[in-house]
């Protein structure tokens, strides 16, 4: 075997074990950047913890095959100017972070994404983008939970301060 042929196979196997324990892989199509605002979208993903990197279609195909849960990523839907954000803990973060980025960037495009195994096209991306991120939605949740709380605590508060002034 030839080792551009062992190169190739080694990258499959690396992209296939990516995609395998990754919660979400969103597809964008990035043709029209420059290079200082593809450096910027990439940065925007380092800090948020997201694997964003442009690999052959071809390369891509072959490890989503070895995976049963990815058969979408096939010759008709992935065809061009493709990049791939991988993550491996919030499932949203990236859809969220292209979104951010494309409302100042019109270039960069959804076209598709697996999320927790479920298939997402393009306008289904946007709107799981719209979705608050995982720390907002237990913030608010820890806010439902406490607020009822704070209310009795306010009430008896009141109560309290209402008696002493009936006494004096």
């Amino acid at each position: 075997m030839s080792k551009a042929i062992e190169i190739k196979q080694g990258l499959v196997s690396e992209i296939a074990e990516k995609l395998d324990k990754a919660t979400s892989c969103v597809v964008v199509d990035y043709r029209g950047l420059t290079v200082e605002e593809v450096t910027e979208l990439r940065n925007k993903f380092r800090e948020a913890g997201v694997d964003y990197k442009v690999y052959k279609n071809t390369m891509v195909r072959r490890a989503a095959s070895q995976i049963n849960k990815m058969e979408e990523f096939n010759d008709e839907k992935l065809v061009g100017t493709n990049a791939f954000a991988i993550s491996y803990d919030d499932a949203v973060i990236p859809a969220k972070v292209v979104s951010d980025f494309a409302k100042t960037h019109p270039n960069l495009e959804f076209k598709m994404g697996y999320i927790e195994g479920e298939f997402y096209d393009a306008a289904g991306l946007e709107e799981l983008s719209k979705i608050p991120s995982r720390e907002e939605l237990i913030a608010k949740l820890l806010g439902s939970l406490k607020a009822p709380m704070s209310n009795f605590v306010y009430l008896l508060d009141a109560i309290a301060k209402q008696k002493e002034e009936q006494t004096a």
